[in-house]
């Protein structure tokens, strides 16, 4: 078996002596895994960074085996977010979220090409925690756990929709929440399309998608908790936040 493919590291753990197993999401065959010969190695070792865009040949003698990468690298992107505690936090988030919530060897692609542009916007643009977000509605939207926020939910209008229920992921308007609306969560212009990207209404917009990742993800995954780097990176916009 052997095929050829291009996708973003996610991660890297050390195997045996001198080899690596690292795990890429790529644009045809979703998340893969494979060993890296020598990936332990002063040669090959600097281009397996997480976020890191590579060229990777998959061979294995059945297809159910973990099979051997081959790598060649296409685009670093450490040089970005080394500098940017911000930004490295978003790197470690996307790639720990993929690694929790993907299926492995489930082609992807839609979302695939979103992370790839998010990715691309760590470290070189403001607009990337906005872009984060809606990142995390597209992945909820992906694995079958999507949002609408169309219109809302009780009265069906699209004007004043201020809440998302927790029950059904659907919008509802303020008039419409009434005594409810301390039961609801926050729904920001950031989550509707809207607005400038500030990063309380993008916190804010994290509470919201956080919910349903930990309430309808990880529950149906059989866990109790997101990965960690997720939350690293709620405190971290949190605290900029405060600060802006």
């Amino acid at each position: 078996m052997e095929w050829r493919d291009q996708g973003a590291l996610l991660s890297v753990r050390q195997h045996g002596e001198t080899s690596a197993i690292i795990e890429v999401f790529t644009a045809e065959h979703g998340r893969h895994a494979g060993v890296v010969r020598g990936g332990a190695g002063r040669k090959i070792a600097p281009v397996l960074q997480p976020g890191a865009q590579l060229d990777v040949t998959w061979r294995a003698r059945l297809d159910e085996h973990l099979g051997a990468f081959k790598v060649e690298p296409v685009k670093s992107r450490a040089a970005a977010v080394m500098g940017d505690r911000l930004a490295l936090a978003g790197l470690n988030a996307i790639t720990g979220l993929l690694c929790f919530s993907l299926p492995e060897r489930e082609n992807h692609p839609l979302l695939y090409r979103r992370t790839i542009t998010l990715l691309d916007l760590l470290g070189n643009s403001d607009a990337w925690p906005l872009a984060y977000l809606r990142w995390e509605l597209a992945l909820l939207d992906e694995l079958g756990f999507g949002l609408d926020l169309s219109k809302c939910a009780v009265t069906g209008t699209l004007d004043d929709l201020a809440y998302v229920s927790p029950k059904t992921g659907r919008a509802v308007s303020a008039e419409a929440a009434g005594e409810w609306a301390d039961r609801m969560l926050p729904l920001p212009e950031s989550l509707l399309g809207h607005g400038t990207g500030e990063l309380g209404d993008v916190a804010q917009g994290l509470k919201t998608t956080g919910y349903f990742l930990m309430n309808r993800l990880a529950t149906q995954m059989g866990g109790n908790q997101l990965p960690h780097a997720r939350q690293r990176l709620v405190d971290r916009i949190a605290r900029h936040s405060a600060i802006d």
